[in-house]
């Protein structure tokens, strides 16, 4: 189906930007992408992957990417004052973005669904079947973190040599490739062309800076989830790269350790990153819970 728009979406009334696929009268699954990602940072071949597996997909840009709204009249982002307690300059957390992703859910008369996400749609997912339990089929934790201090940290010295994202598309393309390809699974191929074109699309359909720096600070804003994870009942997946450098893998060992009944699934030479060798196996174990 072609992209779409919901408006008035959740608590906050936003506008969100959304793509289904597949029969919309097979299982849900909803897929969350991370922080600065958008709908189509979603590979068209891992959704098909799920489609082929009976899944009615539905993908979307979150709060701050794309063409859903951005929050361009919020307060910069003040990380050294948020890590020191002061977050007055957050414009929101994981909870709202929660509540928008279960908004959109209601706009699509979806009344439970399977979450799948990734990094910091990973946390969003956690957070909705958290705060939102009875909406959630299963939940599929990728390249995730609990939010605990001391798991799941980057390491950003991997991307000290890159600079700032230039504000020029071309520039902006191969600054994006060159950090994809750093963050990539050095286990697995890297397709640099259809990163380029993925990158060349993010950059045309909204890429905004301080869009993934407010999203980045909604992470920090809310915390540690680990004894709210505890709390869950529902099926569980955590997957993670062993070789993640952007979210280390030990973020994964916390969030498997404190959902009960979580199956983990650490991948050798994977990075933060989806390669297209593991979109059949990944969408076999997420197709078990339809």
């Amino acid at each position: 189906m072609p992209e779409q728009t919901a408006r008035n979406v959740g608590p906050s009334g936003i506008d969100i930007a959304y793509e289904r696929l597949g029969d919309p009268d097979a299982p849900p699954v909803l897929l969350i992408m991370g922080a600065g990602a958008q709908l189509i940072n979603w590979p068209e071949g891992f959704c098909r992957a799920l489609v082929d597996r009976g899944a009615h997909v539905v993908r979307f840009d979150t709060r701050d990417s794309g063409r859903s709204t951005h929050c361009a009249d919020a307060p910069v982002p003040d990380f050294a004052a948020a890590l020191a307690g002061d977050l007055s300059t957050a414009a929101y957390t994981l909870s709202d973005l929660a509540a928008d992703t279960v908004g959109l859910l209601d706009a699509l008369g979806l009344d439970a669904v399977h979450l799948v996400g990734s990094s910091m749609g990973g946390m969003i997912a956690q957070m909705i079947a958290i705060e939102h339990p009875e909406r959630v089929r299963s939940l599929t934790s990728m390249m995730s973190t609990t939010g605990r201090p001391g798991v799941g940290e980057a390491d950003f010295s991997l991307f000290a040599g890159l600079g700032a994202p230039p504000a020029e598309r071309e520039a902006f393309v191969a600054w994006q490739v060159s950090a994809l390809r750093l963050a990539a699974s050095p286990g697995f191929a890297f397709d640099a062309r259809a990163a380029a074109d993925r990158a060349g699309r993010v950059f045309d359909r909204g890429y905004d800076p301080l869009g993934i720096q407010r999203q980045g600070l909604a992470v920090v804003a809310t915390g540690d989830r680990t004894e709210r994870l505890r709390s869950l009942r529902v099926p569980t997946l955590v997957v993670h790269g062993a070789a993640d450098r952007v979210c280390d893998v030990s973020g994964a060992h916390a969030t498997a350790a404190a959902v009960p009944g979580a199956e983990l699934l650490i991948v050798d030479g994977m990075g933060h990153h989806l390669p297209q060798e593991l979109w059949p196996r990944l969408a076999d174990r997420i197709g078990a819970f339809l």
